[in-house]
């Protein structure tokens, strides 16, 4: 009877770990998804699942339009397809503004930035493109 009662304690044990190892993380996790993806709102810069970047336009109940790409093109996705919001329209008005001449400076290292991450191919593209472009100067001011 005995062995019996310590088998019985064992199994309940074990579960007991399992849960609190395995399921509630679990629950924990999806619960924080859902509520991310509840949160979505117009203005948001979100990431799917398929890894679009893209903007909110309009919010639905099940679904979302987003904008995509340089042509803005619109298309609407299902919420459960959203990954990862990585900024938000209330995020970006509490930023305080900076003067220009701040600005200009910060794009200006942006570009260096750019161009330092670039493949060694990028790179040598890029530089012939600078080069045919202060060559065809020259040339111009020559004629």
């Amino acid at each position: 009877m005995n062995s019996a009662v310590a088998q019985f304690g064992f199994l309940i044990v074990f579960i007991a770990i399992m849960y609190l190892l395995l399921i509630r993380p679990q629950r924990k996790k999806e619960k924080a998804i859902s509520e991310m993806r509840a949160s979505v709102q117009v203005g948001d810069e979100i990431i799917t699942i398929g890894g679009i970047c893209a903007k909110v336009v309009k919010t639905k109940s099940d679904s979302l339009i987003i904008q995509v790409g340089a042509d803005k093109v619109k298309f609407e996705i299902m919420r459960w397809a959203v990954s990862k919001i990585e900024s938000s329209s209330s995020r970006h008005s509490s930023k305080k503004a900076k003067p220009d001449a701040e600005d200009d400076d910060d794009t200006e290292e942006e570009t260096v930035e750019l161009k330092k991450t670039l493949p060694k191919r990028m790179k040598r593209a890029s530089a012939d493109e600078d080069e045919q472009t202060s060559n065809g100067l020259e040339e111009e001011e020559d004629k």
